[in-house]
């Protein structure tokens, strides 16, 4: 039987109880405070021991063969993914409660707490959460933060997903930047990895083979075997645990289409009703690059998942904005207008990686989170680039507006509100063989790329990477920033005024698509109380444009159907 609070220690008053699932050894050893206490076996692949151990102990488990492995459920380290772990007892002191933001009002700012200061911390990233609030988002996305090996990343090769990583400071310093941002009318979601379990670090396997499945392989390490009930545990306890221990107000669950369980219900839906259960508000968001859409739809036991990252939308924006179509951009080369239009309207415009995906023209449009950046796609570039440096400005400016206004739930990359230049780089801070082979396989993946040699990708080992892909807020302070700002405000402003009152209660299908000349959108929304329209001009002709009645809310351009611009209008 699974104890009630199954992985990682408990600790009440001056002693802990330290717990470990371990099927493939027959005795296990805590090793705490130089002492060595044999563990009892507990039943199922568990065991337990309990001794004095408060805030800040170190401890371990010792394998018979010697091998002495970290909790993989561990609340800290003392250094490394290598080493001991460390009780915590935390002593926030909570001043803020969370703000009451539906989900319709989201507008959310994908945050990488190492680059978004020039300190790199949680602490760091207090200070500027009064930029955020004038700016008009209403959540920071953290990407994910659990500790992985060395002292940078992206936080996706994540080994010990109940530990904040250090590099970025303590876990009562993350809380502390949660109480903040709810200080300042901010929610706080958090990345989260489900799907793998990084290169360096990852013991499990030494002491739980069955954690795994042998048949099947990510294209990150082992996948996981979720159809064991120690294994769903060890997840959905770890999704509680943000929620319940650091207040998070909501969680995105990275690559989903790599949690493949054939459980009846599959984690993902036991999770979302675990979460809902004592979490009935927060916001629970997905990637995956299926387009599918069961996860978004409500059971007998009510709402699962609310939104869905909607790469359809980037990839055609993107092919629209700067003409790239190597790589997974080809799906959108032969009318990537066309295929934005469709995104817009319906949500998805294509039937996702593998051809799995569905009509999603049952969702209604708050179910699909838009970008034209995010860590992904600006990171996974040889060279980082942003839009910024791509993009004719003007037909950026254009699609802004459009990502902005429309009835989906818009998401931004930092950095985007000063229209920054800097890159976003993949970067890491592997070591050795490990750290040899991520730089030669980053040279590798672009060298069949004809803008790319391969040898031209920064180093992504090399600190200096690292360092180039922070933010430069000095930017916000030159004309240009304070530009792109005000216009990035303005336009987050009149969503809340306008949009996102309409929003509450309108359901699927309310997006039309109308004939427009090459190169134009033109697509009308039904929302609960008026009629939102859409009108734009991505090409470098002007164009007459369907005409659209109401009062107009936006334009961006010299004029309605000039190149490169967008109008919106509203209609009762």
């Amino acid at each position: 039987m699974i104890p009630q609070h199954a992985w990682g220690p408990v600790t009440n008053g001056d002693r802990t109880t330290f717990r470990l699932w371990a099927p493939g050894v027959d005795a296990l050893t805590l090793v705490l405070g130089g002492r060595d206490l044999a563990m009892e076996a507990a039943g199922d692949g568990w065991f337990t021991a309990t001794a004095e151990a408060g805030d800040g102990a170190a401890y371990a488990f010792r394998l018979p063969d010697g091998l002495t492995v970290p909790d993989p459920a561990a609340r800290a380290q003392v250094g490394d993914v290598h080493g001991a772990s460390r009780v915590v007892v935390s002593d926030h002191d909570w001043r803020h409660d969370a703000p009451e933001t539906p989900w319709e009002a989201a507008v959310i700012y994908e945050c990488h707490i190492g680059t978004f200061t020039s300190e790199g911390t949680y602490r760091a990233a207090i200070d500027r959460l009064p930029h955020l609030a004038r700016l008009g988002v209403t959540a920071i996305e953290l990407l994910p933060v659990a500790q992985f090996g060395g002292d940078r990343g992206w936080g996706y090769d994540g080994v010990l997903p109940y530990a904040p990583h250090p590099a970025y400071g303590t876990p009562d310093d993350l809380r502390a930047l949660v109480d903040a941002a709810h200080g300042h009318g901010l929610k706080v979601l958090l990345d989260v990895v489900y799907n793998h379990f990084g290169p360096d670090g990852n013991y499990l396997n030494a002491y739980a083979p069955d954690f795994f499945d042998p048949d099947r392989q990510t294209p990150w390490g082992a996948a996981i075997d979720y159809a064991m009930p120690q294994v769903r545990r060890f997840f959905i306890d770890n999704a509680l645990y943000w929620l319940d221990e650091f207040r998070f107000d909501g969680l995105r669950f990275d690559a989903i289409d790599q949690i493949r369980d054939p459980s009846e219900p599959e984690l993902l839906v036991e999770m979302a009703h675990a979460i809902r259960a004592r979490h009935p508000d927060a916001w629970l968001t997905t990637e995956d690059n299926r387009n599918v859409v069961h996860l978004h739809r409500p059971d007998a036991a009510g709402r699962r998942m609310d939104g869905e990252w909607n790469d359809d939308m980037h990839n055609a924006a993107h092919v629209v904005l700067t003409g790239e179509t190597e790589g997974y951009y080809d799906t959108y080369a032969d009318d990537p207008v066309g295929l934005l239009a469709r995104a817009l309207a319906h949500g998805f415009a294509t039937g996702g990686a593998g051809g799995e995906g569905v009509d999603s023209s049952d969702q209604p449009p708050a179910a699909f989170i838009d970008f034209l950046q995010n860590h992904d796609q600006t990171g996974n570039r040889a060279q980082g680039d942003r839009l910024t440096t791509l993009a004719n400005a003007d037909a950026l400016a254009a699609m802004q507006a459009i990502l902005l206004l429309s009835p989906h739930i818009p998401m931004i990359f930092m950095g985007d509100e000063w229209a920054e230049t800097n890159p976003f780089l993949f970067f890491a801070g592997f070591e050795g063989d490990l750290g040899r082979a991520v730089t030669e396989g980053r040279r590798k993946e672009f060298a069949g790329f004809a803008s790319h040699s391969g040898d031209d990708v920064p180093d992504p080992i090399d600190p200096a990477t690292f360092r180039a892909s922070r933010i430069d807020w000095a930017k916000l302070d030159t004309s240009e920033g304070r530009q792109a700002f005000d216009r990035m405000r303005d336009l987050l402003t009149l969503r809340r005024k306008r949009i996102v009152p309409l929003l509450a209660g309108t359901g699927p299908g309310c997006g039309t698509i109308l004939d427009a000349p090459e190169g134009c959108i033109a697509v009308d929304w039904r929302l609960n109380g008026a009629t939102l329209h859409l009108r734009a001009n991505m090409g470098a002709a002007p164009a007459t444009v369907p005409d659209a009645p109401g009062d107009r809310l936006h334009l961006t351009g010299a004029r309605v159907g000039a190149p490169r611009s967008a109008a919106f209008w509203l209609s009762t």
